[in-house]
């Protein structure tokens, strides 16, 4: 009776996790062990080529590596603590670019997995918590696939796990955890300093998620209880002095020049406007838990975080600067992450008594449909792991193949040496170590970059002149062109050009005869 009634009791204050809490960490358990496999297999549907790339110009020349896609001396923000970090690990380990971006994205995994759950225990002490918000995180948002960098749905993570971005993220959830942590316990001027240092390579690295972790920060700050003292708020500033030292200090690229780059980027992020209620209409979940939360703590950090993204969203979204919309994550994340300590916290109301069965019945089934949602929406990421005949019909049709890539060019290309090609090309030869004539992506620091993309449309355009394309060869010290026979450019047959192979899409690699160029 005794032991009984003890065992009892236990389970009624939650000591013992109930059913929905086991599912729920076996889920999110599954979601991890899915990406590591993706890990393994590292996908290429996107940007990893400029990040290869980057790694390919560090591993030459860690000191003066110069830009990652073309054959200038010019600085990037590609080259950021974490990517110098990593372009030393190959050259002194001699691994290929591609297999230091899977340690990258095993340490970004890591990083933000713990950075998640570090963030959470200092909101509540609720274990299940922990598994349902890294369970929101990836899979509360949308019923329609969206995929970029610094966003964290589940097919979105499996391609950018390796980015910087990723890697940012994790840093930015334990740089909130230690400020909150920090704030409260009042503490001494190192670990301020500290966070000001983690804020700067934050920045550095991932330079749209740092705006994100500066908002993040900023409502960590107005939402501190007890109000810190002024000594406390003065260790705050010398942090934040310290971080803007450094970000002024870095040596591979000068930060403040990116503030006048928000213009050249704006069409790229026209996309982040569109379709908001169909790639992020999950999220209405998360905005309910925020509103619960608002009525208990008018200076909730997680709804000061939300609000701040929404005003610094619509402000980009209103004045036509829609760069500003990569601060989305700065809505989405306190959102999804308020839905899942809001649900382990009803749950352990329930269990307590201190709340009624069917409401909590009613949030917990509309929060599991809308995962359930979610996960289905994303099931495309299976495809990544598993051969397509092993998936069911309406998964695999879910699936985006990833790009072949252009390995099929290295027997001949070099590393260092200069491709003419397309912008979907140029996208990923540069991860092979050669360079193209114009820039797969824009770059900011780079001065005659529409000078480069105009040779390579000129190359191309059927009615230029053979001589004006032998010139475009010249001037660039072009050794390669890969190109589809239907692209134009020189014919085959051209004195100029010498056909080497056939990729496996039918695109050419032609090798420049220097002789009949000059």
């Amino acid at each position: 009776m005794t032991r009984g009634g003890r065992s009892g009791a236990r389970s009624r204050r939650g000591l013992i996790p109930p059913t929905a809490a086991t599912a729920a960490t076996v889920a999110a358990t599954l979601a991890v062990l899915l990406l590591l496999a993706v890990v393994v297999r590292l996908p290429w549907v996107g940007d990893l080529g400029i990040h290869a790339a980057t790694l390919e110009r560090l591993r030459h020349d860690p000191l003066h590596p110069g830009d990652p896609l073309v054959d200038a001396d010019v600085p990037s923000p590609y080259y950021s603590p974490w990517t110098v970090l990593l372009g030393l690990l190959a050259k002194a380990t001699g691994l290929g670019a591609f297999a230091v971006l899977r340690c990258a994205a095993l340490a970004g995994l890591a990083l933000l997995l713990t950075g998640v759950a570090h963030f959470v225990r200092t909101l509540t002490r609720r274990r299940t918590a922990v598994s349902l918000a890294v369970l929101c995180v990836l899979f509360l948002w949308g019923p329609a696939v969206f995929e970029w960098s610094g966003f964290l749905g589940l097919s979105s993570l499996a391609l950018t796990v390796s980015y910087p971005s990723t890697f940012a993220l994790g840093l930015a959830f334990h740089l909130w955890a230690c400020l909150r942590k920090a704030l409260r316990a009042d503490a001494g001027p190192a670990v301020f300093l500290a966070l000001g240092a983690l804020w700067a390579v934050v920045l550095l690295t991932h330079q749209f998620t740092g705006v994100v972790t500066s908002l993040g920060a900023l409502a960590m700050l107005l939402g501190a209880r007890p109000w810190p003292r002024r000594a406390t708020l003065l260790r705050l500033g010398a942090g934040l002095a310290l971080g803007l030292v450094l970000l002024a200090a870095w040596p591979y690229y000068p930060f403040f020049d990116l503030f006048g780059a928000g213009g050249g980027l704006d069409g790229i992020h026209r996309a982040l406007y569109r379709d908001l209620p169909a790639r992020f209409g999950l999220v209405l979940v998360g905005v309910a838990a925020l509103a619960l939360r608002f009525r208990r703590d008018r200076r909730d950090p997680l709804v000061l975080f939300f609000a701040l993204g929404v005003l610094v969203f619509a402000a980009g979204g209103l004045s036509g600067h829609c760069s500003w919309g990569r601060v989305l994550p700065a809505a989405l994340l306190p959102a999804q992450v308020a839905a899942g300590v809001e649900a382990a916290g009803l749950a352990a109301a329930v269990r307590e008594g201190r709340a009624g069965r069917v409401p909590a019945a009613v949030a917990a089934g509309t929060l599991a449909a809308a995962l359930a949602v979610g996960a289905w929406t994303q099931a495309g990421t299976l495809g990544h792991v598993l051969p397509r005949s092993a998936l069911p019909s309406a998964v695999a049709a879910k699936h985006r193949p990833p790009w072949p890539g252009y390995r099929w060019i290295t027997p001949w290309v070099r590393p260092g040496d200069v491709v003419l090609a397309k912008t979907f090309p140029a996208r990923q030869i540069p991860a092979y170590g050669a360079y193209t004539v114009a820039p797969g992506y824009p770059d900011f620091f780079l001065p005659d970059e529409d000078a480069r993309a105009d040779a390579v449309r000129r190359y191309f355009a059927p009615q230029t002149p053979r001589a004006e394309r032998l010139e475009v060869l010249r001037r660039y010290g072009v050794r390669w062109v890969v190109a589809y026979r239907s692209d134009g450019g020189l014919p085959e047959t051209d004195l100029a050009l010498r056909k080497v192979t056939v990729g496996t899409r039918g695109q050419v690699l032609y090798e420049v005869v220097g002789a009949a160029t000059r």
